[in-house]
């Protein structure tokens, strides 16, 4: 199960959602008992489980990116700018495999479109992870 965390102490969060620090805790043990949430001495732990909830898609996704050969250098520069998780240059068909989150999706793949020297592009959505 991916995890992510929130570094805020309980103290920063509810001053900034305005409300007391102890109706913090109530809200967080219920969320808690619902499988939302992980806590601990100083942690708070997302889980999947509420990522649709706040808005935000499970999963990943992966960019295959073929690169015109002259161009490659300066696309490589204008890709590291892109809001993905990891950047793979590879050997092959295809110059480059990004992973993206799949919320970034569409935002990634627009901005990709417009880089000089990017040729081709082939995107699949991970499904489900298998190991």
């Amino acid at each position: 199960m991916r995890v992510f965390t929130v570094t805020d102490t309980q103290l920063k969060i509810s001053q900034d959602i305005g409300i007391s620090r102890q109706a913090l805790n109530i809200h967080l043990r219920k969320l808690k008992e619902l499988g939302y949430i992980r806590t601990g001495r100083g942690f708070i732990d997302l889980t999947e489980n509420v990522l649709p909830i706040i808005g935000k898609q499970r999963g990943d996704a992966f960019i295959f990116v073929k690169l015109d050969p002259p161009k490659r250098l300066p696309a490589y520069e204008a890709i590291k700018e892109l809001p993905v998780d990891k950047i793979y240059r590879v050997t092959g068909d295809i110059d480059v495999i990004l992973q993206v989150s799949q919320p970034m999706l569409d935002e990634v793949l627009d901005k990709i479109n417009t880089i000089d020297g990017v040729r081709e592009t082939k995107t699949y959505v991970v499904i489900e992870t298998l190991k």
